[in-house]
């Protein structure tokens, strides 16, 4: 456990399964359209965590399902949206294209948070590939914790996350305003915390600062350390 610290697979099971409607396989090449449409399945989530109220765990579950249900709509809609004479200034297409990337972010961002936090016993140890990847890109554990939470404490009704970026070659923090504001691409994410107000403000009111301290006291090191190795092998690919 690092000094001084408040802090005391990407996903194996996805957040939410991406199933693609299957397509015929022809020997032929075939100018169809075909079916690019994809479904996700939202899970759910048990948390342990005492820092947040049954109230808010339900209510948080229920955004995700709602997210990943509009997420699906919005996938059914582009099938079959005209994708000519389109403009910039009022087209159903572009609109469904936006509400796509903002929908695919929440759900899924949503998961991967409710995948890293309510473990009782959190721990990181000095040996993990998380400890070295995170001082090797930092300097020291304890200045990428100062920058993540930083990071949560500014977002704007938005996320936290620490990310792999495929261009840098190295992790990095980014905020994140709503759900798809300010997200460069070529990132994969690792570790995330959710700062919208409906996170936290029936427990914690605007103190945004404690539920950022008890969520981070409460992080699933051992799923993070997973999603740490997953972009280790993303990386070597991309290099």
């Amino acid at each position: 456990m690092p000094k001084d610290s408040i802090i005391n697979k990407i996903v194996k099971e996805a957040v939410a399964e991406v199933r693609p409607r299957p397509t015929p396989v022809t020997e032929t090449p075939t100018l169809e359209p075909q079916n690019e449409a994809y479904v996700v399945q939202s899970r759910k989530f048990v948390n342990k965590t005492e820092s947040i109220s049954e109230k808010t765990k339900v209510a948080h579950q229920g955004l995700l399902d709602g997210y990943v249900k509009a997420l699906n709509e919005i996938s059914a809609k582009l099938d079959s949206v005209s994708k000519d004479e389109i403009n910039p200034n009022n087209t159903a297409f572009r609109s469904l294209k936006i509400d796509e990337a903002y929908n695919i972010n929440a759900a899924f961002l949503h998961g991967l948070y409710f995948e890293n936090i309510g473990d009782m016993s959190s721990q990181v140890t000095t040996d993990s590939l998380t400890y070295m990847r995170i001082e090797r890109d930092w300097g020291t554990f304890d200045n990428w914790q100062k920058e993540f939470i930083a990071c949560a404490l500014a977002a704007r009704n938005g996320w936290a996350v620490t990310c792999y970026n495929t261009f840098l070659n190295r992790y990095i923090n980014v905020v994140v305003d709503l759900h798809s504001g300010n997200v460069p691409f070529g990132c994969i994410p690792v570790i995330v915390m959710d700062c919208w107000e409906h996170a936290y403000y029936r427990d914690y009111l605007n103190d945004r600062k404690s539920y950022v301290f008890a969520m981070m006291k409460e992080l699933k090191w051992l799923r993070i350390e997973e999603r740490f190795e997953k972009a280790e092998r993303v990386s070597k690919v991309m290099r």
